[in-house]
């Protein structure tokens, strides 16, 4: 069982579809949920793998873990929407209801529609990091669960802002979804300045266990960490580690 982050999800779940056609006697499952909800179900000896698109902690010193890709994250706006560019402060703004209007920034006379996600998700934790909201009250018009699920939303409500994986907005932009991606401290919020390390909010995306991997476990993700599966890593629009 290997349950974690959304936002490497179905990377994994791509992984585990090759992975099983090469070794026809196994089966993985696959769950989404959050990277803090896949810690606790490993802790719990309820996963066998997580997957973990933040930051580990001093918290999290009883775990392995096996990077397998890099991706970034940025503010994401319906692609109908006239502004093209936020501060740093100018987003803290907007989720503490300090600015409640596009008007203020330039845009159209309408309300902003406020997204934020779970506290389960890894996502979240690395937005809040960033622009240093642990002080500070998030008000959200709504609360929201996988990358999926803020693209559905920004698509949806025109006046709506969220925040997503840049790997998953890119692969959902070039099959057509109405989005934009905001450039952060003027760095255009790119899978290629990701790459070059020009863009400010990037991530190592992760395998994790509680203990050292052994048998299936360990072969499966010696196998995610492989060039075996650079195709698929790059068709899901992450960073493979080993073009670093």
């Amino acid at each position: 069982m290997v349950r974690g982050s959304s936002t490497i999800e179905p990377l994994i779940s791509e992984i585990a579809k090759r992975y099983e056609i090469e070794n026809p006697h196994v089966q993985i499952e696959v769950q989404a949920g959050g990277s803090n909800k896949g810690l606790v179900a490993a802790r719990q000896r309820n996963a066998d793998i997580v997957m973990v698109s933040r930051s580990l902690t001093t918290n999290d010193g009883d775990l392995q873990v096996f990077p397998i890709a890099k991706d970034g994250i940025s503010i994401v706006l319906n692609d109908e929407n006239t502004v093209s560019q936020l501060t740093p402060e100018q987003v803290i703004a907007v989720y503490t209801d300090e600015i409640n209007n596009w008007q203020d920034l330039g845009g159209a006379d309408a309300p902003i529609f406020v997204l934020n996600k779970s506290e389960d998700h890894g996502t979240f934790d690395l937005f809040k990091q960033f622009f240093e909201f642990e002080n500070l009250e998030i008000h959200a018009d709504q609360i929201v669960g996988d990358n999926e699920e803020v693209i559905e939303a920004v698509q949806s409500i025109p006046n709506a802002i969220g925040y997503v994986s840049i790997g998953t907005a890119e692969y959902e932009i070039v099959h057509g979804a109405s989005l934009k991606l905001l450039p952060i401290n003027g760095v255009l919020a790119t899978i290629a300045n990701v790459d070059n390390d020009q863009f400010p909010l990037t991530r190592l995306l992760y395998l994790v266990t509680v203990s050292s991997p052994t048998g299936l476990t360990e072969d499966f993700i010696t196998y995610a960490q492989s060039g075996e599966v650079k195709d698929l890593v790059k068709e899901q629009s992450f960073i493979p580690l080993s073009d670093e």
